[in-house]
C-alpha cells in the first residue's frame, strides 16, 4: 500500500506552523485538506485536485446525446466521459436516482444518495 503525503508533518509556507487535516467542499466534491490553524493558509491533496479538475473539465463540456424509445419510457445516452469519472469515484449506477423536472427545457438527475454514502464513509 502506498503512504499518503498528508500521513507526514506539513508546516504552512507563510508562517511555519504545523498544519491539520481537514476536509473541504467544493462543487459537492469532498476534498482532503491541510490547513494552518493560524493563517488558514490550506493545501488540497494532490489526487482530490487531479479529481476535482477532471470534474470541473468534464462540467464545462456540453455534450450532445441521444434521446431513444424504449417501451413506455425514453432513454438518453449518458457519454464514456462522464460513466468513467463517476465510476473512478465510486457512484454507483444500480442506485435508484432523482430525475427533476426544473423549469421548461431542463431536467436533472442526481445521485445525491451515492454521493451522501461516500461523503459518510469518508468522514468515518
Amino acid at each position: 500500500m502506498m503512504a499518503d503525503i498528508f500521513d507526514n508533518t506539513i508546516l504552512c509556507k507563510n508562517c511555519g506552523i504545523k498544519m491539520q487535516k481537514g476536509k473541504l467542499v467544493k462543487n459537492g466534491f469532498l476534498l482532503r485538506a491541510m490547513i494552518c490553524p493560524k493563517c488558514s493558509e490550506q493545501i488540497i491533496h494532490p489526487v482530490d485536485l487531479q479529481d476535482f479538475n477532471k470534474f470541473i473539465s468534464l462540467k464545462n463540456k456540453e455534450f450532445k446525446v441521444k434521446m431513444r424509445l424504449v417501451g413506455n419510457s425514453y432513454a438518453v445516452s449518458i457519454p464514456k466521459e462522464i460513466v468513467s469519472f463517476m465510476q473512478e469515484q465510486e457512484k454507483m449506477f444500480d442506485d435508484m436516482v432523482r430525475l427533476c423536472f426544473e423549469e421548461s427545457g431542463r431536467l436533472s438527475l442526481n445521485f445525491d444518495n451515492s454521493l451522501n454514502r461516500r461523503r459518510k464513509q469518508n468522514e468515518r
